[in-house]
């Protein structure tokens, strides 16, 4: 199944699945009960499922989608809703702004301020973290210098925020429609250290770590390995 976030134009599958062997689902947009699409299924898994293809979407088919099961025999008769899924839309306005109040190096414990600013009316902001997906927090906007921004709080930081960010403005006619986004933001997180705790640098202290500990495994061997060439050295 595609993520949840997803461009103007992509081609989405949506799949259902069962353990109950269920012979037709049916996917339901919340916001337009009537446009109900029927399906039937095949076994996988130790279950039943399908997959429900929505090609080249656009932001009509952004908002709250559940799949229901039903036996052939009782078409009629729909099994409880699955959990919703929300499906947004991104890139049907112009990209906001994205800035920080508090820089894009910062102590580890302060806090930080994420300012997104456009000039089109948006009614709220939503701010994403692109190497943590769960990530995402929305905020109403309010007007500003021409145009509407909101803040984001990220207090108290450790290495666990570092990242890069981007944010995207909605209006509230249509939430799940998204404008195209910022342009990335990347925070860096000062350790305790003084030393910069950024994903980047994460990993090169990673194999920094790993090319120490082979240098140890070598002096080692080498060590040994004179040590019985050299008995009488012990």
């Amino acid at each position: 199944m595609n993520g949840t976030l997803v461009v103007s134009g992509d081609n989405v599958k949506l799949q259902c699945f069962s353990r109950i062997k269920l012979d037709v689902f049916f996917l339901s947009k919340e916001e337009e009960p009537w446009r109900t699409r029927k399906k039937g299924s095949k076994a996988q898994d130790n279950g039943q499922q399908t997959t429900f293809h929505l090609d080249h979407v656009t932001s009509t088919e952004a908002g709250t989608y559940r799949c229901y099961g039903a036996f052939e025999n009782y078409s009629f008769v729909w099994s409880p809703p699955s959990n919703p899924l929300q499906l947004e839309v991104r890139g049907s306005y112009d990209k906001p702004s994205l800035s920080s109040m508090s820089g894009t190096v910062v102590a580890s414990g302060h806090n930080v301020r994420l300012q997104c600013f456009s000039r089109i009316k948006f009614e709220a902001f939503i701010l994403i973290r692109e190497d943590a997906p769960q990530f995402t927090q929305r905020k109403s906007s309010t007007a500003q210098d021409n145009g509407q921004q909101t803040t984001f709080h990220l207090d108290h930081v450790t290495s666990i925020e570092a990242g890069t960010y981007r944010c995207y403005g909605a209006l509230s006619e249509d939430p799940n429609v998204w404008s195209h986004p910022s342009e990335p933001l990347q925070l860096e997180v000062r350790g305790p250290a003084g030393g910069i705790v950024s994903p980047v640098n994460q990993v090169r202290l990673s194999l920094a770590g790993l090319v120490l500990l082979a240098l140890v495994v070598v002096l080692a061997e080498a060590c040994y390995s004179h040590k019985r060439s050299f008995p009488w050295l012990r």
